[in-house]
């Protein structure tokens, strides 16, 4: 694989996107990032009093309809900063990491802020609702298929919210794969190869 190549993954939740990446990071040798991009966001904005847990939230807070952000103060600081200005540094952080060499990003719409970089990939993850109910039973404490669906939507919105894009529709990824049809190890071989032979 190209030693520039950036992997960014989205999935749905109870598809198992984070263990497909893992492995994919570990079969490639190369980092995955997920929350830490949070913590570094958060750094750069000089937020060092919220938990991991408020920092979720605060990213994740785009109401259904909502013509404006949330402000960051909702979430118990003071500082007059907003879940737009963690979107950008988070956006920041990504784009400069992706150039220190390849790795592996999950989530945080790390797609879109590679947009006008070279040298990516970007995946869609998603399975068959039985799949999906089934891990999350037994992976996910037990959540139901509702439930998944709930978190699901937020990611939408948060998605379509900073993109301007539609959060899983297959035309703004290089790839699309369904993790019901093959385990996950077999699927991260296939989408390795595939990657090596498209990007040559």
């Amino acid at each position: 694989m190209d030693k520039n190549m950036v992997i960014t993954i989205s999935r749905q939740y109870g598809a198992g996107g984070r263990e497909l990446a893992g492995i994919m990071a570990e079969k490639l040798g190369v980092k995955l990032y997920d929350r830490q991009i949070v913590h570094i966001a958060a750094a750069k904005l000089g937020i060092n009093d919220l938990s991991e847990k408020e920092l979720l939230e605060m990213e994740n807070s785009v109401k259904p309809l909502s013509m404006g952000f949330i402000p960051f103060h909702s979430f118990g600081t003071h500082m007059g900063s907003s879940s737009q200005e963690m979107f950008m540094s988070e956006s920041a952080a990504i784009r400069k990491i992706a150039k220190d060499g390849s790795c592996i990003f999950l989530g945080r719409c790390a797609d879109y802020a590679l947009r006008n970089t070279e040298n990516h990939f970007d995946i869609f993850v998603c399975a068959d609702d039985n799949y999906r109910e089934v891990r999350g039973k037994d992976v996910y404490d037990g959540k139901s298929l509702k439930e998944l669906n709930k978190e699901d939507a937020k990611r939408a919105r948060y998605y379509n919210y900073y993109t301007g894009q539609e959060w899983g529709n297959g035309a703004n990824y290089d790839l699309v794969v369904n993790t019901s049809k093959a385990p996950l190890t077999h699927i991260a071989d296939a989408i390795i190869k595939y990657i090596e032979t498209v990007k040559g």
